[in-house]
């Protein structure tokens, strides 16, 4: 086994800590020329994953959302592979990505909303989806419920978490 194939599966994680841990053991098992994808909505717990992974692998810099920057490299103070912080949502095509230059071989690679793009960019890579608010505590729009302590009960509702290995 390499990469994430140990974590393949479906898991539910409680808490921001959790999620956060979770991104720590990712860390220990991921090495330079993995490819992680991440899927979820907005708030799902994408960057707290990353920040564990990053926690992990020893890398330089504040790990955060790279939405406005589209990818963040922090290099490796442990001598290391760098982790390349990528989010795809504005990109159009796998060229798109592509054109970024990353170097895929040599670095830790977690792209946020690349699926669509990642077998362009690599022959193994792990997808993790990141669900939340299923779980009954999640804001119901329908019933027009809202406000800030509908968003709390969102935020602290545990999410359900789902790595699946492709290629």
């Amino acid at each position: 086994m390499s990469g994430l194939d140990e974590f393949v599966g479906q898991r539910e994680i409680a808490s921001p800590a959790e999620m956060e841990e979770l991104g720590r053991a990712f860390g220990r098992a991921l090495g330079a020329g993995d490819l992680v994808v991440l899927t979820g909505p907005l708030g799902a717990g994408k960057t707290t994953l990353t920040r564990g992974i990053a926690a992990e692998l020893g890398v330089r810099g504040r790990v955060q959302s790279p939405t406005f920057v589209i990818a963040r490299t922090h290099p490796s103070l442990a001598g290391g592979p760098a982790l390349v912080h990528v989010d795809a949502y504005r990109l159009g095509t796998d060229g798109e990505l592509d054109d970024l230059d990353i170097d895929f071989a040599h670095a830790v690679v977690v792209a946020e909303w690349a699926a669509p793009f990642a077998d362009a960019v690599a022959d193994r890579w792990w997808e993790v989806e990141i669900d939340r608010g299923w779980s009954g505590t999640g804001v119901d729009n329908a019933c027009g419920t809202a406000g800030p302590h509908m968003a709390a009960m969102e935020d602290a509702a545990p999410r359900r978490v789902r790595i699946t290995r492709h290629g």
